[in-house]
């Protein structure tokens, strides 16, 4: 589990991408304090496990699911790239609840100046916009982002300064691939609610009951 917010930027280093699978390795300096292999970093919001590790670099595998669902088969040789270590119990929940798996590939379609912040528009699939509400949480290459609106085939959000100078969006331009995972507790939300108009017990309220039966209580 992760925040979305971003340690450091890192680097790619070596890209290998084979029929069904690939191997990314990586150089960071902050995520490298502490990791140790097994451990799970977030490569571009993607939740990847380290496979080798050395002072200034770290290897990951990368599945097949993995490169159809993200955009980490575009990085290359010199590819900046957002990177966060997984959160720690004690940590201080900065940003949101983000699990590290990819909903699906949106686009810049447009930045805007407004004030000091720069409003992104987004493109996304009407599968992901189903989940997302204004004010609602939202994960741009692993950034904790809130929306500000969403429309027909796109969504909007702001970035401080500080957050288009730290992160790969500050780097990106219109038509840059991103990838989006939409709010973890939202998705459970839309699920169960779902559960609930198309089971048998269908007249039933989201209430108590229903929630202990399906685990929540």
């Amino acid at each position: 589990m992760f925040t979305g917010i971003i340690e450091e930027l890192g680097t790619v280093r070596a890209l290998r991408i084979l029929p069904e699978s690939g191997h990314l390795t990586l150089e960071g300096k902050k995520v490298l304090n502490g990791t140790q292999i097994g451990d799970s970093i977030a490569v571009n919001g993607v939740c990847l496990t380290v496979i080798r590790l050395s002072d200034r670099e770290f290897t990951v595998d990368v599945m097949a699911e993995t490169l159809a669902k993200t955009n980490l088969a575009e990085l290359k040789a010199g590819s900046r790239v957002n990177l966060e270590r997984a959160l720690q119990l004690q940590t201080r929940l900065g940003g949101h609840l983000v699990s590290g798996h990819v909903d699906g590939v949106g686009s810049i379609r447009r930045i805007v100046p407004w004030g000091i912040a720069q409003v992104y528009e987004i493109n996304a699939p009407a599968a992901l916009l189903s989940y997302m509400l204004p004010k609602g949480s939202i994960a741009i290459d692993g950034i904790s982002l809130t929306i500000i609106d969403v429309e027909t085939d796109y969504f909007t959000v702001s970035l401080i300064p500080h957050t288009f100078k730290e992160t790969t969006l500050g780097l990106k331009g219109i038509g840059a691939s991103v990838n989006l995972e939409t709010d973890l507790i939202g998705k459970y939300v839309a699920r169960f609610m779902g559960l609930k108009t198309t089971s048998d017990k269908s007249k039933q309220d989201l209430s108590l009951g229903f929630l202990a039966e399906h685990g929540f209580v």
